[in-house]
Parts: structure tokens; sequence; C-alpha cells
């Protein structure tokens, strides 16, 4: 029985770009490598505060997910550039596009190294790989923590599933998702399709915030996984003159299409892509290069700073597998 068993779920690039941003470490001939150094050092300190069994690093693949832009293809456009969050530079805005995409796929190389398991599908979201992985089998009986900022994940904590937020530093399950918002997470990313989500470009109602749903459409805070027919349907049958109520009855299809991108209760992958991730996940096999990242470290300009803690969970990983 798995029964005590802790995952880990990493938003990759949710953690990267916090990285990427707040830590200004230079190697030694001057580069940022606060995305690589840093992505290392949240690892080992979630590593030191959770003391997991297994890590799935989940990534999105290039060019963000294909079928949602299918479908609004306003759909995370306009988003501002990732910049470093501090006044000096030494580098050209050029340079620093160069040197970010580096220390990401630096940071893939290094992970490869490491006994975990890091997952990209092109054309995907991490968000559904994320999910994919949560509602596995394999992990039927294990504690999931998604690792991440996004809200997103709200929608997919239960009895066995919390969503961890580092930059907020809360830690988030089913009940706490209730007593704070006072919606379930199984209808969490039907109360984000009435509100929408500025960070991904998709308007909602207007005039309808998340306190407005949980305070008009109180209903929601229940267990019970409701439709927007079944909230269209409440808010014609209330007879007071509540705007909340007629406008969300004037702009069901700006909550049809928001539901469809924001929900992750069914993700969207395709057959190959899930064969890919049953196959990844089952056949993973824990290996520790350590020789070979502190070679990596070594030559990026970090390899002084104490690892000592990381790697031992790491060995630790290769010797329960045997």
């Amino acid at each position: 029985m798995n029964k005590n068993k802790r995952l880990l779920i990493i938003d990759a690039l949710n953690m990267y770009f916090r990285a990427y941003i707040v830590n200004p470490s230079l190697s030694f001939n001057g580069d940022p490598i606060g995305g690589l150094m840093g992505f290392l050092k949240i690892l080992q300190k979630l590593i030191r505060e959770t003391k997991p069994d297994g890590i799935v690093i989940c990534w999105d693949g290039a060019g963000g997910s294909k079928k949602r832009k299918s479908i609004n293809k306003n759909y995370k456009a306009g988003r501002k550039p990732i910049r470093l969050n501090r006044s000096i530079r030494n580098l050209s805005e050029q340079e620093e596009l160069k040197n970010k995409v580096w220390q990401q796929t630096r940071l893939v190389e290094m992970l490869n190294e490491l006994p975990i398991i890091q997952l990209m599908l092109a054309s995907v979201e991490a968000d559904d790989i994320i999910s994919c992985v949560a509602n596995h089998k394999l992990y039927d009986s294990w504690q999931k923590v998604i690792v991440s900022s996004d809200k997103d994940f709200f929608q997919l904590c239960d009895d066995t599933t919390v969503v961890f937020r580092p930059t907020q530093n809360e830690v988030l399950n089913k009940h706490a998702i209730v007593e704070k918002f006072g919606i379930h997470p199984t209808n969490f990313a039907l109360a984000r399709a009435i509100v929408g989500d500025k960070s991904d470009n998709l308007d909602g109602v207007p005039g309808v915030g998340m306190p407005t749903v949980a305070k008009r459409l109180p209903f929601l805070k229940e267990e019970k996984t409701f439709t927007i027919d079944d909230v269209v349907e409440y808010c014609k049958q209330v007879e007071k003159p509540v705007n909340a109520y007629s406008n969300i009855v004037a702009n069901v299809d700006v909550i049809h299409e928001n539901y469809k991108l924001m929900q992750l209760y069914v993700p969207s992958i395709s057959v190959q892509g899930r064969r890919f991730i049953n196959e990844t996940l089952k056949d993973f096999k824990p290996e520790f290069n350590k020789t070979g990242i502190q070679a990596m470290m070594i030559e990026d300009g970090f390899a002084v700073y104490n690892w000592m803690e990381m790697f031992s969970i790491f060995r630790s990983f290769c010797y329960k597998s045997t």
C-alpha cells in the first residue's frame, strides 16, 4: 500500500519565472543564473518541508495550448514579457532574453540528472498535464501536493490533493477553499468561468466577481457538481431584481466558452499524449547522477552552494526503488 506516500507536482514555468524574477545571482563570469539556481534552491526547500516520496515536474509545451487558442484566439494574448525585478542590469534586452532561455534549457538538463519525472507535451499546457498526473490511478492513494500560485488548480483539490502556493505561503485543501472563497473545488471552474480571468485575457460576466458568485450562488459551496444550466435556471427563478443574476443569464455564451478554457477536470490532452504520460509514469526508474549535476553546477558557477540536503533525499529515492 502507498497510503502514506506523498507526491510533489510542480508547475515548472510558474516556479522558474518566480526564481528568475527575484533571484539576482550571477555566475563567476557575470551572467544571470537566478532562474536556474533559484529554481533548485526552491526545490530543495520544498523537499525539506514536504518530504516527498516522488516528484513530477510539468512544463508548458511550445506554443501553449493549441486547443484553447482554437477556441479563443485571444487566450493569453497581450501578456507582458517577464523581466528581472531589479534596477541594475548588465545585459541588453536581447541578451537578457537569450540568457533566460539558456537558463531554462540548462535547468531541464540538470533536472534530467535527478531521480524525478519531467513531463512536457507539444501544444499542451502544464495545467492539463498536472491534472492528468494528480488524477492518475498510479497515485490513487498518495497525497498529492500541487506547487503553483495559479488559482486554476483549486478545482483539483479533493481528499488526497492540496495546492501549495509558495508566493502566498499557504496550503489549501478542499475545506480551506470552501472556507476562503465560498466555492467548492468541484464547482470552482464554473465560478471562475463566470468571473473570467484577466491574466489569461478572458472577460467574465460584467459586475460579477468571486465574492458576488459566492453570495448570489451559495449552492456552489456544496460538494455536488453543478452545471452552467443549473446556474442559469437558478438565476431565472430568483424574483429579486439583482443585476448579477440578469447579467449571468445575458452572458451565458461567455460562461460556456470560459468554462471550456478553464476546466481541468477533463484535461485537454490527446490520446497519444495520455499514452505518453501513462508510459512515462509507469516505466520511471529513479536514477541520480550526482557527479554529472555537480559538474554542471561547477561549469555554471554555483556549485559552492550547499546542496547536500537535496542530494540526500534524491539518494533515498533511488534506495527506496531497489
